[in-house]
């Protein structure tokens, strides 16, 4: 079978690999679609070499379909189209409160252990969600990161007439401005680049550019001074933590959706004079899962629009070299039998 692998010093390499049975408790994927998402590129640029056991198997947003079956597997068959949640969490401990999705010894699917961008996967089979035979495989690629999207909006509360704010209009930006729009939030998206500007408008959100105008003014005023009730912080950077503060109205909560590797100052005289909220949200569980697969399944959402390009997986070197170039792309996918 065709296997990639990262090599570090931003190298993939394609090379042909036995196909293993799987073990007891596992079931074997043939892997139809694979999405190059932002930590698969942050491997590409070498920022996780020290987790990353190189050279190594990478990718974790999936669809497929079973095509083996382990022993003491019951609840899968062959032909099953699936996707992986990608979080082994058999190392759980009492301590862990029985939050399992952010438990201390969690081991990342596709990033701690080889992943998915590769013709066929073996995985444990209580990683599995079952998809409808009638599910669009490439669009359930896009469960893992709308998972993502469903798990912050449920954690915010956000209900149906409350205005939510998405600073950063990226890939997981856009998947929680579809989930809070879907909940019946009015939804602003505030974003630099205009290319994704524009793709938001296209995909009928209201965006604008923080740049340009001036955000906290242009959310009050479309909220006759409420203010936002919900902000998400997806974008990561230091003028979206200044401005999340300010956009959010009397007693509003923020989501930190992004990633901060490094401490960054915060305004937490609003906290105090606003009563604000701020929730961590990592990754997801599994009635986020159920949520995301639900939304892909009834496809009422512009989820298509979200797929920029799907390129053969023999392409992998060029994949991640193309998107380093065209920053304005939204999802990749790999095609694994190509």
């Amino acid at each position: 079978m065709k296997a990639t692998q990262y090599e570090g010093n931003k190298t993939f390499t394609v090379l042909e690999k036995e196909i293993e049975t799987p073990k007891q408790g596992e079931v074997r994927i043939k892997v139809a679609y694979v999405g190059v998402c932002g930590t698969d590129v942050h491997i590409y640029h070498g920022m996780m070499d020290k987790r990353v056991k190189m050279p190594e198997t990478i990718g974790h947003e999936m669809s497929g379909v079973i095509d083996a079956v382990g022993e003491g597997v019951s609840d899968y068959a062959i032909g099953d189209k699936v996707v992986v949640r990608p979080l082994d969490d058999r190392k759980v401990k009492a301590s862990d409160k029985g939050f399992n999705h952010i438990c201390e010894a969690l081991k990342f699917i596709g990033i701690d252990s080889p992943g998915a961008m590769q013709q066929y996967w073996n995985v444990p089979a209580f990683t599995l969600h079952k998809l409808k035979e009638t599910t669009d495989l490439k669009l359930a690629a896009l469960i893992e990161p709308l998972s993502v999207a469903t798990h912050d909006v449920r954690l915010s509360e956000l209900k149906a007439g409350e205005t939510a704010v998405v600073l950063g209009g990226g890939p997981i930006g856009l998947l929680v401005a579809m989930v809070a729009k879907e909940v019946g939030a009015q939804v602003i998206i505030s974003e630099v680049n205009p290319k994704r500007i524009q793709k938001a408008k296209d995909l009928g959100f209201d965006a604008v550019n923080p740049i340009e105008i001036d955000l906290v003014q242009y959310v009050s005023d479309k909220t006759e001074g409420r203010k936002a009730d919900v902000v998400f912080e997806v974008a990561g950077v230091q003028p979206a933590l200044d401005t999340m503060c300010e956009v959010a109205g009397i007693r509003g909560r923020i989501l930190m959706v992004a990633i901060h590797g490094e401490k960054k100052p915060v305004d937490l005289f609003k906290f105090f004079w606003k009563e604000l909220k701020l929730i961590g949200a990592r990754v997801y569980e599994k009635e986020d899962y159920e949520k995301a697969i639900q939304l892909i399944t009834t496809n009422e959402l512009p989820f298509e629009e979200m797929i920029t390009d799907v390129q053969p997986l023999s392409n992998i070197q060029q994949v991640f070299e193309n998107i380093d170039n065209n920053p304005d792309g939204l999802k990749v996918l790999m095609d694994c039998q190509l």
